[in-house]
């Protein structure tokens, strides 16, 4: 039986500094001094915040969450790349890349309280509260892109999830659906290697995630996720296009999960301690400041002033965080719909009566 070539297909790698910090200066995106300070301040700020809510949470102060120490670089990068008008779609691993959108730190502490509070951003508009349901954002971020298109706006979505869900059918449905409309959308899987205690390859046997876009026909990249400036560059061509009617991207970040996948989990049941220290040997932080330093941005004693600044802006957080009072027990209600809605403000109302019932019998 005859056969045709219907075209060959590749999957591109990119990074631009590697574990050592040094730079591949061909690929170095544009960027002034203020956004590569810009970029590592935010970084820098996140493993401190992260760090801080760890404490809280083995203290009893705070609830259950998803530490993202070691995967900064790639919510951060992603992050700076991104306009102001662009939606940022997240899952649960990417308050870094939403503080450097202007989320309050409170509102993370809030959210991981279960005050609904902390879903609403006033700074920030444009960005989403985390989705827990794994792989569900995808499906929003393409209707959000959509809608833009179909509004004329100059606008375009990036929406990030992990290497697990892409094992989930609403990825699936997301790129197609996005593909076949052209929806400007950026598909960014954060591959950190394990899906809670499921290894990467235990999960699919191809070869890259990024190779998942050539069935969709859209442009599939892989990056080093603990590469800012890799990240960065890759993002920000993909929103370029997007922007332009080119379409959806699929990014996959090759990065880690330093910690644990949250709180209420043992990595040591399913990783050994020498897997764990080999990334740690290519801790973002680490190289994009050696980066910094190689330009003549940074030293010793610019270090001590951004770390002495930014624990006093996260003690400054925490005490708000624990010193609010004014919280409202029917807030959910409020952000179904963006007008109110009948059926849930009866739900509503049945909620507080039961409430009041229950009130008065105690």
């Amino acid at each position: 039986m005859p056969t045709t070539e219907l075209g060959t297909f590749s999957v591109s790698s990119m990074q631009i500094l590697d574990e050592e910090g040094r730079l591949d200066e061909s690929l170095e995106p544009e960027l002034t001094d203020e956004q590569r300070l810009g970029l590592y301040r935010g970084m820098l700020l996140a493993r401190e915040v992260d760090q801080r809510m760890l404490k809280l949470q083995r203290q009893g102060r705070l609830g259950t969450f998803a530490p993202s120490t070691g995967q900064e670089a790639s919510s951060c990068g992603a992050a700076l790349a991104m306009r102001e008008s662009d939606w940022f779609v997240p899952s649960f691993r990417e308050f870094p890349g939403a503080l450097m959108r202007g989320a309050p730190i409170e509102a993370t502490l809030l959210y991981h309280n279960g005050y609904e509070e902390g879903n609403v951003f006033d700074g920030s508009p444009r960005t989403l509260p985390v989705a827990v349901i794994v792989g569900s954002q995808l499906l929003h971020a393409v209707g959000l892109g959509h809608a833009m298109k179909q509004k004329g706006e100059d606008s375009a979505v990036v929406t990030f999830f992990g290497d697990g869900a892409t094992s989930q059918g609403d990825f699936h449905e997301a790129l197609n659906f996005a593909s076949v409309w052209q929806a400007p959308v950026v598909f960014f899987c954060q591959n950190n290697q394990w899906a809670i205690s499921l290894p990467r390859d235990k999960q699919t046997r191809s070869r890259t995630l990024a190779q998942k876009a050539i069935a969709y026909e859209m442009p599939g990249v892989q990056v080093d996720g603990n590469d800012a400036l890799a990240v960065y560059r890759a993002t920000k061509e993909a929103l370029d296009r997007a922007r332009s009617g080119g379409g959806p991207t699929l990014i996959e970040a090759v990065t880690y999960r330093l910690m644990m996948h949250t709180t209420a989990d043992d990595p040591t049941k399913y990783r050994t301690e020498e897997e764990v220290q080999a990334w740690w040997r290519k801790d973002p932080l680490v190289r994009y400041r050696r980066y910094l330093e190689s330009r003549g941005l940074w030293d010793g004693g610019r270090q001590e002033a951004l770390e002495a600044e930014i624990r006093a802006e996260v003690e400054a957080a925490v005490k708000r965080f624990e010193e609010r009072k004014d919280f409202k027990i029917d807030e959910p209600f409020d952000h179904v719909f963006g007008a109110r809605d009948q059926g849930i403000e009866a739900q509503r109302r049945a909620f507080l009566d039961r409430i009041e019932a229950e009130a008065s019998r105690a």
